[in-house]
């Protein structure tokens, strides 16, 4: 009797381990394919995170910069150069030039660095474009400067015209 369970249980070897279970190869690729999937969606959270992070920044500066010309337009037109912030260079984000002691602007400028990481006032240009006689319109170009971490420094530029009321 021992002699003929130990014939079935070799006869059965074979095709049972052919039935049963996956090889420790096949858990392996497994593991390695979820993983990769879960690093690709870590990568596409946090590339989403940053984009909206800076998305809210440019729609902050936008908000800032759209401030600062409603405010130029219920000041003294004869105050408009006053407004001028490093008017100098071309580069953005590194503008030269006197600063503006306005008060408005000063303000202003404590309102940026407060909205924005690490905008400085020194890295913020305002150019003003005076108008002359007998024309009331001046061009102003506000151009916003920030730096999220170790990125990169962003910047926006609004041109537009304002128009006094006489």
């Amino acid at each position: 009797m021992l002699m003929g369970m130990h014939k079935r249980s070799a006869a059965c070897r074979v095709p049972c381990a052919r039935r049963g279970g996956f090889t420790m190869i096949e858990v392996l690729v497994a593991l390695l394919v979820f993983s990769l999937g879960v690093l690709a969606l870590v990568s596409i959270q946090a590339t989403a995170t940053r984009m909206a992070g800076d998305a809210r920044d440019r729609a902050v500066a936008t908000f800032l910069a759209d401030q600062l010309l409603a405010r130029m337009l219920i000041a003294d037109p004869a105050t408009a150069t006053t407004f001028q912030h490093k008017p100098s260079g071309t580069t953005a984000c590194n503008p030269s030039g006197a600063e503006s002691t306005n008060a408005v602007v000063t303000g202003w400028l404590a309102e940026v660095l407060r909205q924005l990481p690490n905008a400085t006032a020194g890295l913020q240009q305002i150019v003003v474009v005076p108008p002359s006689a007998p024309d009331i319109t001046a061009r102003v170009i506000v151009t916003l400067c920030w730096q999220n971490g170790n990125d990169a420094p962003r910047s926006l530029s609004v041109s537009n015209q304002v128009q006094w009321q006489l």
